[in-house]
């Protein structure tokens, strides 16, 4: 194999999609999944390629000094992609130290590792960090997030991800780690945990069951199709500047609103059911703690340097992605019994 790249939370959302496309398009790479396989963790997500000569799990958890150590040493990884974390703002609010452990701790012993497998020739070797737009706080009806915003975390979670960034960029300038950093927009497509809004409600309105809508739904996100997403994590990985950082960004902005109403008239479209009957489940709840009001990426920079840009609009992501969710019942019955966990738990523990 011509490298060894560690994907850390490649069983997650995001991370399944970014193996995926790394172990189809790079047959000279072996692909290192690393993950802990807690809830959000599921490998039924990379059942297509988990045959691949190119790919490799390994069950650990990066808060784990000794086992992340174990596996650096173990595969000697060219390549860092960090994608592990804890990453649903209600969970950080009721229990921000799992954020912490996670996001942080965890992150610095990935670092760490990195550093003392690496040394100072680190020519060819790269750890790049996926962070999130939640850290720039909140903007007004006006603007956008660039690399240049300031940071301002309003959630235990958005606060925990800003400490990694800067634990990050603290290993480059102490260590000369070559390091890159992504700050994206909300996500969305097939295989993501349906705790969050898109997938919970694509399952609610499957089963006539209320859709819950924070305060009066006003609150604006930029949208990404994850496996845009996947597309730009590689192009960066590759070709990102040492020391440097991107956005990356849907170009979608929605009212959480005005995006259920959407949702709502795809899924009836989809169920065979009049027009206006899914709407009738939108249930407003009371607001989050600290709920950020509007977040908007401005992705200048990755299309001008690096030539990348979104594939898909909204209306054209959220049918396929509709499509998918009600074509992989089984998964998301799975899913939502745990059933996945208990088996690959099994299947893993004691490796």
């Amino acid at each position: 194999m011509e490298k060894t790249i560690l994907i850390t939370g490649g069983a997650g959302f995001i991370g399944s999609h970014v193996v995926r496309l790394m172990v189809q398009k790079y047959p000279g790479y072996r692909i290192l999944n690393l993950d802990a396989l807690t809830y959000a963790g599921n490998l039924e997500n990379l059942k297509d390629v988990e045959s691949s000569v190119n790919y490799e799990f390994v069950k650990a958890d990066i808060t784990d000094e000794k086992a992340i150590k174990k596996v650096f040493d173990t595969y000697k990884p060219d390549g860092v992609i960090h994608l592990a974390a804890e990453s649903h703002v209600d969970r950080s609010i009721s229990d921000p130290l799992a954020f912490i452990r996670s996001n942080v701790i965890g992150t610095v012993n990935l670092l760490n590792a990195a550093r003392d497998l690496w040394g100072v020739n680190s020519e060819g070797k790269r750890f790049y960090h996926i962070s999130t737009d939640e850290v720039y706080g909140s903007l007004g009806a006006t603007g956008f997030f660039t690399e240049e915003t300031a940071y301002d975390p309003r959630s235990p979670y958005s606060a925990s991800k800003a400490s990694s960034d800067h634990m990050v960029r603290a290993w480059h300038h102490t260590y000369n780690l070559p390091v890159v950093i992504s700050n994206c927009s909300n996500n969305y497509g097939p295989n993501q945990f349906p705790e969050k809004l898109i997938p919970l409600a694509i399952n609610n309105i499957k089963h006539n069951k209320n859709i819950p809508i924070y305060g009066k739904g006003e609150n604006v996100r930029d949208w990404l199709y994850v496996e845009d997403h996947a597309v730009a994590i590689d192009l960066i990985f590759h070709k990102g500047q040492n020391g440097e950082t991107y956005n990356i960004g849907g170009n979608n902005e929605w009212t959480n609103i005005d995006l259920i109403r959407k949702l709502c008239e795809v899924m009836d479209k989809a169920l065979g059911r009049q027009s206006g009957e899914s709407a009738k489940l939108i249930t407003f709840v009371k607001d989050r703690a600290g709920h950020d009001k509007r977040y908007a990426i401005d992705s200048g920079k990755l299309m001008k340097e690096l030539g990348w840009e979104p594939s898909l609009q909204f209306e054209e992501g959220i049918e396929k992605t509709v499509d998918w969710y009600l074509g992989n019942e089984d998964w998301l019955k799975n899913v939502l019994s745990g059933d996945y966990s208990n088996y690959y738990a099994q299947q893993y523990d004691g490796r």
